[in-house]
């Protein structure tokens, strides 16, 4: 039973890395374009040792090369979150990997404590991002300030996310090295495998189902693209993180021999997958954001279920015809980036969630974003591929006509951006996480 499962879980693996290129979804041209573009962005978001920032950030004093979330001068930090997002293009070393492995884990929280601002810092917790020039983690999003971090506005937890994207980091250096004895690397005093097991822990859960939650009260940030965005109850995105987290400290248990912890974090990547249908989804095959504020239709999040298999055929196609018929109502996207909510699921006519920190059509709360494209795309090719090449044909288009190569006046990729004008400077998962997705590597 076990070797057809496995071998169930290969054939999906290659007929979905094969899909983008059998169907004609992107042309050959236009895949090379997105291949140098994301090669060329990450080049530009590397933080090299010694590197001067802008003022007042000082220079990388970390030892080792750093991949910030987009390129030019901005992002005088590294993000975990967006370099994890980012790993799977093969575009990073293992050198490089090491460095910035090495330095989350040991800038994760060994003792919890509370901000000056009323916030909490659990034990275990991973940095939002880290500042370069002393190693400091910052753990909630919106400032630089290691003493003035943490208020209500950004979560009174660091946001769940980051915690299963650091085990990503943690994975992915195996896959690449194949080298399992880094887990038995000690950092202050505990190990990278015990420290990936730790972070696993952290993002409070419902026992029975092991989804991610949050309450009013006590509201943690449920994934850093939406951290302007309160977001209560059960939390569909990080839960699929975690789906995906455990899946991977499987992987690393059972390389290392240890076959009983291995079954422990399978069951509990099963048990994620059978409840995140079972509790998010709506009639028209979308997963809505939650159970508690901001229940609304995720296009991001249905779209990378179905990408990583969570969804059942019937359910895919389900979604796939609605978000097909959004594409062509003009709903869901822009100049081929995509909303987190469609335009006629906006919470009400002054803004897209239900509840957000900043106005309608800006960043967050109903802007436009390349990052998801190729999830989305995937899925609606499952019943209407034309309407998929069409979305990913505006996508490049985009980027083609405002390349930021072609000099300072030119933009693309940008985080994200609306009819009325564009956010953000030169973005790497716009165009890093497009790729992986049409290259298929989803394991």
């Amino acid at each position: 039973m076990r070797k057809l499962a496995a071998f169930t879980c290969l054939y999906l693996f290659f007929t979905t890395m094969t899909f983008a290129q059998n169907n004609g979804l992107i042309s050959g041209a236009d895949m090379e374009f997105l291949k140098k573009m994301t090669r060329d962005v990450l080049d530009s978001s590397r933080i090299r040792p010694g590197q001067s920032l802008p003022a007042p950030y000082g220079k990388n004093n970390t030892g080792g090369t750093l991949i910030r979330p987009g390129g030019r001068s901005t992002y005088p930090s590294f993000w975990i979150r967006d370099y994890a997002m980012s790993l799977e293009t093969g575009m990073v070393t293992a050198a490089e990997q090491k460095h910035m492995l090495i330095l989350t884990a040991a800038t994760q929280c060994d003792q919890t404590w509370i901000t000056k601002g009323g916030s909490m810092v659990p034990f275990g917790a991973i940095a939002d991002h880290i500042r370069v020039d002393d190693n400091k983690p910052i753990y909630f999003p919106g400032t630089y300030d290691y003493i003035g971090q943490g208020t209500e506005e950004f979560g009174m937890t660091p946001p769940y996310c980051d915690q299963f994207y650091f085990i990503e980091m943690g994975y992915h250096y195996f896959k690449t090295t194949s080298d399992t004895q880094f887990l038995q690397q000690k950092i202050n005093g505990s190990t990278i495998m015990e420290r990936l097991e730790i972070a696993f822990r952290v993002p409070p859960a419902d026992l029975a189902d092991q989804l991610v939650f949050t309450n009013e009260n006590f509201r943690g940030v449920d994934f850093g693209f939406r951290d302007a965005i309160r977001i209560t109850g059960k939390l569909v995105y990080p839960s699929l993180l975690k789906y995906r987290a455990a899946k991977q400290l499987a992987a690393l248990f059972e390389k290392t021999g240890n076959k009983e912890k291995a079954g422990s974090y399978l069951k509990i990547a099963e048990t994620i997958k059978r409840a995140i249908p079972a509790t998010f989804l709506d009639k028209n095959g979308m997963l809505l954001a939650s159970t508690g504020k901001s229940a609304q239709p995720d296009v991001w999040a249905t779209a990378l279920a179905s990408y990583w298999g969570i969804l059942d055929k019937k359910q895919v196609e389900i979604a796939s015809s609605f978000l097909a018929a959004a594409f062509k109502k003009g709903t869901l996207s822009y100049k081929g980036s995509v909303r987190h909510v469609l335009t006629d699921q906006d919470f009400n006519e002054k803004t897209a969630w239900e509840s957000a920190i900043v106005p309608k059509n800006t960043y967050q709360n109903g802007s436009y974003w390349g990052t998801p494209v190729g999830w989305v795309a995937l899925l609606i090719a499952q019943t209407e591929p034309e309407s998929a090449r069409k979305l990913l044909a505006e996508y490049i288009a985009e980027l083609r006509e405002n390349d930021y190569r072609k000099g300072p006046n030119f933009n693309s990729p940008v985080e994200c951006f609306t009819a009325e004008g564009i956010r953000g400077p030169v973005y790497l998962t716009t165009v890093s996480c497009p790729l992986i997705a049409l290259t298929g590597d989803q394991q």
